[in-house]
C-alpha cells in the first residue's frame, strides 16, 4: 500500500468516543515504503491528529497540528518500526476523556517502539507531555503478542526536538509498571526478545 497525503487542511475532524475515527490513520498496513504525510494542517480535532498503527517505513513531516484532543502523533501498539517523524509542530494537545487512558494525560508525540526516528519536532502548550515514550515489554492492542519485545529494541533516533510550556514534562519515559526499557542492539529476527 502506498498513500501520500500532502498539503491538506483538516478542520473540525476526528469523531470523539469512536476508536479509529482519526483525521489521518494508517491502520495495520505493514510496510508502507514510499508513503508520507507531508505539509498538512490539522486543527480542532476531537480525536487525535495522525495515527500510525502497525505500520513501518512511513514518513510524517512538516505537519502543523493545533488544538487536538488526545494524543496528537500516535504511534499505537509497539510493533511500529522505521517510521520517520520530523519537522512537525504540535501546539495545544488537550486532555480527552473519550478514548484510552493515555488520552486523559496526553502527549503530543506518543511513541511505543523506540526503533523510530523522531527528530526536529517542536511541541508547545500540551496539557501534559510533549514527548511520551511508553515502551512496554510486549505490544498491546490488536498487535498483542509475546514474540515481540519493544522494550529490547534499539533506540532509533531522538534528536533536536523541543518542548515548551507543557503542563507536566517535555519528555516522559514511562513503562506503566512493567519492566523498564532497556535499549539494546537486538535482532529483529527474534523480535528483540
Amino acid at each position: 500500500v502506498t498513500a501520500r497525503i500532502s498539503y491538506t487542511e483538516f478542520n473540525e475532524v476526528g469523531q470523539a468516543f469512536r476508536v479509529g475515527r482519526y483525521p489521518i490513520h494508517f491502520h495495520i498496513n505493514g510496510n508502507v515504503t514510499g508513503s508520507y504525510v507531508r505539509g498538512n494542517a490539522i486543527h480542532r480535532s476531537y480525536n487525535r491528529a495522525c495515527t500510525i498503527h502497525a505500520v513501518n517505513n512511513l514518513l510524517v513531516e512538516h505537519n502543523v497540528v493545533f488544538n487536538i484532543k488526545g494524543l496528537s502523533f500516535f504511534v499505537e501498539d509497539g510493533v511500529e518500526e522505521d517510521n520517520i517523524l520530523q519537522y512537525n509542530l504540535a501546539v495545544y494537545t488537550r486532555q480527552s476523556n473519550s478514548l484510552l487512558n493515555p488520552d486523559i494525560q496526553p502527549g503530543s508525540f506518543w511513541i511505543v517502539n523506540p526503533n523510530n526516528i523522531v527528530q526536529h519536532n517542536a511541541v508547545a502548550g500540551s496539557t501534559h507531555f510533549g514527548f511520551w515514550y511508553r515502551v512496554l515489554q510486549n505490544p498491546d492492542g490488536p498487535s498483542r503478542t509475546n514474540s515481540y519485545c519493544p522494550n529490547g529494541a534499539p533506540m532509533g533516533r531522538f534528536f533536536n526536538n523541543s518542548a515548551h510550556s507543557n503542563g507536566l514534562y517535555g519528555i516522559w519515559l514511562f513503562t506503566a509498571g512493567e519492566k523498564g526499557w532497556i535499549p539494546r542492539d537486538g535482532s529483529r529476527d527474534d523480535g528483540y526478545c
